[in-house]
C-alpha cells in the first residue's frame, strides 16, 4: 500500500508540474484543451516570456511525464516483487488513476481554478472569468474518466498478470 501511496503521489507532482510547464511557461493555448472556454476565450496568444521560456516548460513538461512513467514503473516492479496477480495489479492502477482524478477535481478545479490566484497570475484577462463559478464546468468529462479507467486498468493488470507473474 505505501508503494501505491507513493505512485500516486509521483503522479500527483507530474499533473502539477505539467501545468505549471505549460501554464508559466510555454503557454501554448493548444495545451489548455481542457480548460474552460471562457477562459481561452480572454485568453490571449503570447510570445515567450523571456528567453528560455518555453524550453524550460518542455524540460518541465519531460519532466513532469517522466514521473507519470515511473510511478507506474514503480507500481509494476514492486508488483513482481511481491507477486502480485491480475486482481490486485487491478486495484493499485484503480487507485492511481482514481486518485489523479480526485486530485484533478479537488486541486485543479476546485482550487486552483476557484479559489486560488494562479490562473490570473499568469494570465491577468482571467481575473473576472475565473472564480468559484467555474467548478464543474468538465464534470462529464470527469465522469467519463471515472467510467473509462476501469476497462483501462482492467487490460494494464491483465498485461500484467500475464506477462510478469
Amino acid at each position: 500500500m505505501v508503494i501505491t501511496v507513493i505512485s500516486v503521489l509521483m503522479i500527483m507532482l507530474g499533473y502539477f508540474l505539467m501545468l505549471y510547464g505549460a501554464v508559466g511557461f510555454i503557454q501554448d493555448k493548444r495545451l489548455f484543451s481542457s480548460a474552460p472556454k471562457e477562459n481561452l476565450a480572454v485568453i490571449p496568444d503570447r510570445k515567450e516570456r523571456f528567453k528560455g521560456a518555453h524550453a524550460i516548460g518542455w524540460a518541465i513538461v519531460v519532466f513532469a511525464v517522466l514521473l507519470f512513467i515511473g510511478a507506474f514503473a514503480l507500481g509494476i516492479w514492486d508488483g513482481v516483487r511481491n507477486g502480485f496477480g491480475t486482481l490486485k495489479y487491478f486495484a493499485r492502477f484503480l487507485i492511481m488513476l482514481y486518485g489523479m482524478e480526485i486530485y484533478d477535481i479537488l486541486f485543479f478545479d476546485w482550487y486552483l481554478l476557484c479559489r486560488s490566484n494562479f490562473f490570473p497570475h499568469f494570465y491577468p484577462e482571467t481575473k473576472g472569468v475565473v472564480g468559484p463559478q467555474m467548478f464543474g464546468y468538465n464534470k462529464k468529462a470527469h465522469i467519463v474518466h471515472f467510467i473509462v479507467y476501469i476497462p483501462v486498468c482492467a487490460l494494464l493488470a491483465l498485461g500484467c498478470g500475464l506477462l510478469l507473474s
